[in-house]
Order: structure tokens, then sequence, then C-alpha cells
């Protein structure tokens, strides 16, 4: 079997991983920031602007909450495998530099016939306190069929009524180019032969570079800009985005209790992109 299902339960000692206002800065830049107004938006892509104090896109905690254990999940082909969900959890205000302890295990392997979802948690603690919790998944293909139960699905309901905002941002040509400066240099964002291999016509957007651009739809559309009131987010990831496309995210506030709201997001043809949203206020 190609993939290593003694990892499930094991957690990686703590790792280090740090960054500092640039790092901010760039990955800013990289879900969109700015794009369509570069006077927008000063707070997280400058750093001198008078009055201003720089602050953190609350997504930047996915990867502030990464950091690499030397483990591997298997012996298979990178080009088939794709990000299928991502969730976070903010349990402070992310610093705009800052140096964390992060531990990282898998949680998960689940047979879903055509592949497997291996899920995984991270934690990240600053001076000994949890600082963002992400859980992902990512999907396989080819390397299902080892007979496992797969998972449950949740509750999750699209709303009967229209969305309470609804948020639209063009996704520029070298988007792709751009975010992976954050540190996701797979090459089936950028090379069109990588990009075959898995199965597509061209390089494809970073799934957590739509998540970004989600999470800042939903940081202007519910948060009013603060990101102290931005708790967490998560979403599945249903189809991949091509750099050029538009997105539109849609959000039902107070849907999934007072604090909380749904979302979807979609390209402008329809297609949904990320499915079953889930956003939580702090």
């Amino acid at each position: 079997m190609a993939l290593d299902h003694s990892l499930v339960g094991i957690r990686s000692e703590p790792v280090d991983r740090s960054w500092n206002a640039t790092d901010a800065i760039l990955y800013a830049l990289g879900v969109g920031a700015g794009a369509d107004d570069p006077t927008t938006e000063l707070q997280f892509t400058t750093e001198n602007t008078a009055g201003v104090e720089q602050q953190v896109l609350p997504t930047f905690g996915v990867l502030a909450a990464a950091a690499r254990t030397g483990r591997r999940l298997g012996d298979f082909d990178p080009a088939k495998l794709v990000h299928a969900e991502q969730a976070f959890e903010l349990h402070a205000t992310l610093p705009v530099a800052a140096t964390v302890q992060v531990t990282s295990g898998v949680t998960g392997i689940q047979d879903k016939g055509s592949g497997a979802l291996v899920t995984t948690e991270n934690t990240a603690t600053l001076d000994g306190r949890p600082l963002v919790t992400t859980r992902s998944g990512v999907f396989i293909r080819g390397e299902g069929g080892f007979g496992r139960e797969p998972g449950q699905g949740d509750n999750w309901t699209l709303p009967d009524r229209q969305p309470d905002e609804q948020v639209r941002y063009r996704i520029r040509p070298d988007q792709a180019l751009l975010y992976r400066l954050s540190g996701d240099r797979n090459p089936l964002h950028s090379d069109p032969a990588f990009a075959a291999r898995g199965g597509f016509d061209r390089p494809i957007l970073h799934g957590l570079c739509t998540y970004g651009f989600t999470g800042r739809a939903l940081l202007h559309a519910v948060c009013g800009s603060d990101p102290k009131r931005f708790g967490g987010m998560s979403g599945r990831f249903s189809r991949p985005v091509l750099p050029g496309q538009e997105l539109v995210v849609s959000v039902w506030t107070g849907a999934d209790g007072p604090d909380d709201a749904l979302f979807r997001t979609s390209t402008a043809d329809g297609s949904v992109v990320i499915d079953r949203g889930r956003f939580r206020l702090r």
C-alpha cells in the first residue's frame, strides 16, 4: 500500500515556524488584497502607512501552523494529490511577526473508493499558549480501495433564502505565481506539463489561495474588517479555480447560530468551488 497507515494518531515533535511583516504582506497580496484598489486594505499590504497599523489577514493562520516535519504520507504520484477541505480556529489575533511551535498529526485515512482522504491537524502555540489550530484533508486519487469505512458527513444545509452578503473578486491571471511565493511551490499551480499529469488543461489556482480570497470576503462582510472578530472558518474544496476567473462569495449570517455564518464560494458561472462553508465570530 502506497499510503503509510501507521501514521494515524501519531503527533510530531514541536517544530519552529517563523514569519515577519514582509511575509504577512506577501501573503495578503497573494490572496488579492489591494488588487482592485491599492489604497484600500493598506493595513494588510503595507507596514509604513501614516496612521495605519499593520495587521495580518486571519487566513494566514493556516500558513502559520504549517511546518515541515520530514514525514511522508507514503509513496504516490504528487500530481494525484489535491486539497479537499480546510478548517482553522484562531485562539488569539495573529501577530505581525512571531516564532511559534507547531505540532502536527494524521487524524485519519478514509477510503473513498476512487481515492483516499487523509486528514491532519496542526496546532501552533506562542509562548506556550495556543494561537491557531488547523484541520485539513487531502484527496489522493488512485489510493482508495483498502476497505476501511468512509467518514460520515455533517448536517450543513444551504439556506432557503438569498444571501445576506455577496462579495465578488476577480482572480488575476498571474495570481498562482504570486501566491506560491508564500511557500506552496507545488508545480501543479505553475507547470503546464505537471498540471497535465494531474488531469488539468493548465495550472490551477491553489486551493488555499481561493480559501484566502474567501476569508477576505468574510472578514470585510461579517467582521467589519476587524481581524480580532474573526474566529475561524471551514469549507470543502469542490472544484478547482483557474487564474483569471471571478469568485463570488455568498454569505448567510446567523444561519448556523447568532455568532456564526454559512458561506459558499462559486465562480461567476455558478460552479461551486468551496462548499459547506462555516464561519465563526470571535
